[in-house]
């Protein structure tokens, strides 16, 4: 004696699929119904939804990507070689650093979150001001070195008269000598240089 019929929505529910399933592979044909539209609970063992699974397939072949991506990934695997003297842990991490990678996975985890972290912290203070850029205070520095410089080539000729005038000397005499003195000092002070990297 089989079981009584039930109604699509139990039978999905049995199944484990959505009803629209069900009605879908009566239509198809793949289930039957009887007069009533119930359904015989046998059925659920006749391997219906992979049918439906099949059917609904669109697009590349599965059976062939899987194929092919497990002859690309065979290929290099089988050449990779434990040695006798070697365990499973060793022998991986070997293998790793020949391939590129110098970390395990959690010494990379930490280096990268160490990295991200000082990464974060200089876009902090460069935000906040405390951090400029190399370029920006190189700038900075030379810009300052040529007003210095400049205001020094210009102090003879500014002071240089009224020196004079206070000394009771030839005005163009102790301007030409302060000109001398104060080109001999610069030359000797040169171009400023700063080596940020050096500190």
């Amino acid at each position: 004696m089989s079981a009584p019929s039930i109604s699509a929505r139990e039978f999905a529910r049995r199944a484990g699929c959505d009803e629209k399933q069900v009605r879908r592979a009566l239509t198809a044909g793949r289930l039957h119904a009887d007069a009533g539209g119930l359904l015989d609970p046998a059925q659920l063992k006749l391997g219906w939804r992979k049918a439906t699974r099949a059917s609904g397939r669109k697009g590349a072949d599965k059976s062939k990507v899987s194929a092919d991506m497990s002859a690309q990934l065979s290929a290099p695997v089988s050449a990779l070689e434990v040695r006798d003297d070697e365990t499973p842990a060793v022998a991986a991490s070997r293998l790793v650093r020949e391939f590129g990678a110098e970390h395990d996975l959690n010494e990379a985890i930490r280096i990268k979150e160490n990295y991200n972290a000082m990464l974060k912290r200089l876009e902090y203070e460069e935000k906040e001001g405390t951090l400029v850029e190399l370029a920006l205070a190189e700038q900075v520095l030379f810009e300052g070195g040529r007003a210095a410089r400049d205001a020094w080539l210009n102090f003879p000729s500014k002071i240089g008269p009224m020196l004079a005038a206070e000394l009771g000397l030839e005005a163009d005499k102790v301007t030409e000598t302060l000109t001398t003195y104060v080109h001999k000092q610069i030359a000797e002070l040169g171009e400023p240089e700063a080596d940020f990297a050096a500190r």
